[in-house]
């Protein structure tokens, strides 16, 4: 569904990304693992048309994104829980989820709102809330509830854990372990490799924005070398 090859990015002068490669199948959970600065994000931002690539190929279902603008990206099919949410913080839960709503896919069951309150229930007790009267964990539940509505066919998800308090972790990765097995296609970047390791089908480690290593939850978990090399734990 989603092909990265040769990826390469950078701010100005200063090179973040060389040579980055990885892939997607329709269905699968990937990560991209790696300490913080190792390009994670860029990639994810590559991918968005955020930030140009200079070099290499981006195919989503077959077709090249690269050099898209972002709205474009998004129509295509891809949806991005951003770090750090960025929810509109003066519209309320309802507004937030509707604001960005559509199905160009014409998706047989498209996402709607009953169906993410369905996902998270504590959205639904909470729709007429302001975005920043929301907790972290609400605001994380809606940030992804928001890109859901688009009825993406990937979802990137940008540490949609990072912060949260133990229990609402557990929350997201339920919601995760559902989409998935809905057939929704997930590409995560979060640090919970225990949590990770359940739910991915394949993962791949940055460093210094290359990919040192790819492999299944298997391998990672049998391979300490690279957990304390690349990931520190």
């Amino acid at each position: 569904m989603l092909r990265v090859e040769g990826l390469e990015t950078a701010y100005g002068l200063s090179q973040v990304l060389f040579g980055v490669s990885f892939s997607i199948e329709a269905g699968q959970v990937v990560t991209l693992l790696g300490r913080n600065g190792m390009g994670k994000t860029t990639t994810v931002l590559s991918i968005m048309g955020v930030v140009p690539a200079r070099r290499g190929t981006i195919e989503f279902d077959g077709k090249p994104i690269r050099g898209l603008p972002s709205y474009r990206v998004a129509q295509a099919g891809i949806g991005l829980v951003p770090e750090g949410r960025q929810i509109f913080p003066n519209l309320t839960v309802r507004e937030n989820l509707v604001a960005t709503a559509a199905n160009r896919g014409g998706s047989s069951d498209p996402w709607t709102l009953e169906r993410v309150f369905d996902l998270f229930p504590g959205l639904r007790e909470r729709h007429r809330s302001f975005g920043n009267q929301l907790s972290g964990g609400e605001q994380q539940m809606l940030a992804i509830g928001r890109a859901l509505m688009t009825n993406p066919r990937l979802l990137i998800l940008d540490e949609a854990t990072e912060g949260l308090a133990p229990l609402i972790q557990a929350d997201i990765y339920r919601s995760i372990v559902r989409l998935k097995t809905e057939g929704l296609s997930i590409l995560m970047i979060d640090k919970n490799l225990k949590a990770l390791s359940v739910i991915a089908d394949g993962h791949y480690v940055l460093e210094k924005g290359r990919v040192v290593w790819s492999g299944d939850s298997a391998a990672l978990s049998g391979n300490d070398e690279v957990k304390h090399k690349y990931l520190g734990v």
